[in-house]
């Protein structure tokens, strides 16, 4: 909601009221409140990608897969309605009453992502996979306890300062989706609010792009975390090198060290209780 009514405001004040780093702003914020909001209920699952990702690795069962894309896409849907109704008066004068997707005065990209001009169905679909696979890489560090987190408080906050980097420099093709239920469910609302077919025939029937590739570059990227980054972490429980008490055990072990700099009596480092 956030997001699509910065759009809004944007468009439908021709640039007076808004530009592109405020509506990235305004979707990472959104990001940021979900999150706090959500956490506690389903562990912030806002994204059909993301969820899918979850299901793959283990952390997410299956069964809840599709109740959790459902919910996803009904909210973005109906946030979509929401802000049609905010801005409903905005959006007609601005469009002259005729609601399009092509055009000077095209108002559908309020809603939903599209591609720009220039860019093939192939181009858009790597665009996405790309964005979104960056978006999990970006993602999974916060939270493995394998590899020193982010405090639970602090994780949302970090997310929407990640996602405001990859809508800053990855939006500029199609839109920077990189969630399916952020597109489809706004997309849906369109085809029924009187946008029309179009919505999902325009650009070469380009809907699927936004819906697909994203589920392609979550799991692409959190293949890529595991290969190169969490495989290679301690397991659980594990010393890691830059803990201090893992450090004096070796100093101790190595020699029996004693050191009057470290302990003014020069106790023998492993009995050190910190």
């Amino acid at each position: 909601m956030f997001g699509c009514a910065a759009l809004a405001q944007m468009k439908t004040s021709r640039g007076a009221k808004g530009q592109l780093l405020s509506v990235n702003l305004a979707f990472s914020a959104g990001i940021m409140v979900a999150m706090y909001l959500g956490r506690d209920i389903s562990g912030a699952h806002f994204n059909p990608a993301l969820s899918l990702s979850s299901c793959v690795v283990g952390s997410l069962s299956w069964s809840k897969l599709l109740p959790y894309c459902f919910s996803q896409i009904l909210g973005a849907y109906v946030a979509s309605a929401l802000v049609f109704l905010m801005y409903y008066e905005a959006i007609m004068d601005y469009s002259g009453g005729i609601l399009v997707v092509y055009g000077p005065n095209e108002t559908a990209s309020i809603f939903a992502t599209y591609p720009s001009s220039f860019m093939s169905l192939r181009s858009s679909f790597l665009d996405q996979v790309v964005a979104t696979g960056m978006m999990m890489l970006s993602y999974l560090p916060l939270a493995d306890t394998q590899n020193s987190p982010a405090s639970r408080d602090l994780q949302p906050l970090l997310v929407g300062v990640m996602f405001l980097g990859i809508s800053c420099s990855m939006s500029s093709n199609c839109g920077g989706g990189v969630n399916p239920a952020r597109d489809l469910g706004p997309r849906l609302f369109t085809l029924f609010a009187g946008w029309g077919t179009e919505v999902f025939t325009c650009y070469n029937y380009w809907f699927w792009v936004p819906i697909v590739a994203p589920m392609l570059g979550a799991l692409l990227g959190s293949g890529v975390y595991a290969v190169f980054i969490q495989w290679h972490l301690p397991e659980a429980g594990q010393d890691r090198p830059d803990n201090t008490s893992f450090v004096l055990t070796r100093l101790s072990k190595a020699g029996e060290r004693r050191s009057t700099n470290l302990v003014p009596n020069g106790e023998d480092l492993a009995q050190i209780r910190l």
